[in-house]
């Protein structure tokens, strides 16, 4: 295993036998600002970068995944406008990269925690994880970290996160399709990675198809299909 650091000095990694791991790190419950969201982002695009990486596991430091915006910060001068912005910024690249991503979800993912692991391609937590969002419990909308819930489970599944302010048990989170497997903790982490093993059958191929999916996801029936006939003969309308 070693260390590698991409083009800021914030971005490392640990690369192991092609799987890049990478640590939400931050203050309290691993909290976000601007400045470690500029370095998952760093890290994120240093990993995809590196010819051995073919898949990224993201996690968190210590016993928990992520807490959500360092919101505390407002109070000391911090300015939310500029935490949001990293925060979609963030969110906006994780689906754009080459390499699949597999959330190993150890412990709570919260208010923006969970718009992340929505985000990724893969999550497993363990059967005590909450993951959703909090801010309607305190009279706060979700603004941002909704989107990527949204996305992932639609609206009639989210809501009941969102609205609520309660955030999915591990099963329930199961059930809508939020996270892909609940297994026992001590084996969070080995269940991502073999996925991303898995993935990594794909080969050359993932760095166009892994983004061609949640571009297709965006578009209506109809629009992806044509969308994805226009692509089959851009690569094989030429042969033969």
């Amino acid at each position: 295993m070693s260390n590698q650091r991409g083009a800021a000095e914030s971005a490392e990694y640990a690369a192991d036998d092609g799987i890049a791991t990478i640590e939400i790190s931050g203050p309290d419950r691993n909290l976000l600002n601007p400045e470690n969201m500029a370095g998952l982002e760093a890290s994120l695009t240093a990993a995809c970068a590196d010819e051995r990486v073919t898949g990224i596991l993201l996690t968190g430091s210590g016993s928990v995944f992520c807490g959500g915006l360092d919101t505390a910060a407002f109070a000391r001068g911090g300015d939310p406008r500029e935490f949001a912005g990293a925060l979609v910024s963030l969110l906006k690249l994780l689906p754009t990269l080459p390499k699949p991503v597999a959330a190993a979800v150890n412990g709570d993912a919260v208010a923006s925690g969970s718009a992340i692991v929505a985000a990724c391609d893969f999550a497993v937590a363990g059967p005590d994880t909450r993951i959703g969002t909090l801010e309607a419990g305190i009279g706060v909308w979700p603004m941002v970290a909704q989107v990527p819930i949204i996305q992932r489970v639609g609206p009639r599944a989210a809501i009941e996160n969102i609205a609520s302010g309660e955030p999915f048990t591990a099963a329930r989170a199961r059930e809508i399709g939020l996270i892909n497997v609940v297994t026992d903790p001590a084996d969070v982490r080995a269940e991502a990675t073999a996925w991303l093993r898995k993935a990594a059958r794909a080969g050359a191929v993932m760095a166009t198809g892994r983004p061609f999916v949640y571009e297709l996801a965006e578009l209506d029936y109809d629009e992806a299909l044509d969308t994805a006939l226009a692509r089959f003969t851009s690569v094989f309308g030429d042969r033969p």
